[in-house]
């Protein structure tokens, strides 16, 4: 079998399982990863934020992370908000979407204030 021929065969089943499941799957599982990913993002900013107050350069690995933590649970949520086709309580994951959308943001600006924050001179 050649390349093409391969390729033209599983390329629409792939494409037809994430408009359907959006990203992960089943919808309800990547969309909770996702979200947990932003809830870790909220948790390691709040802690950066309150280490970073301590001086400066103080958190300046956690804010990173919470930052980097946020953003892709923000742009993976809104992915998957995309790719979903039924409104909540479907089973696609939507509503475990706009949490991983909160949180990601949350996490993002934690992350963010935190960097901000450890960088300050005393």
């Amino acid at each position: 079998m050649s390349m093409h021929l391969l390729a033209g065969a599983v390329a629409p089943a792939a494409h037809a399982s994430l408009a359907a499941g959006g990203i992960g799957g089943s919808g309800r599982a990547g969309a909770t990863v996702i979200a947990l990913v932003g809830l870790a993002g909220v948790v390691v900013g709040g802690l950066a934020l309150r280490r970073s107050r301590r001086g400066p350069g103080e958190g300046r690995v956690q804010a990173l992370v919470a930052a980097a933590a946020g953003l892709v649970s923000l742009v993976l949520s809104v992915w998957h908000l995309a790719l979903t086709t039924e409104g909540l309580g479907s089973g696609q994951g939507r509503a475990g979407a706009v949490a991983g959308v909160v949180f990601g943001l949350i996490g993002a600006v934690l992350g963010g204030l935190a960097l901000a924050r450890s960088r300050r001179t005393a």
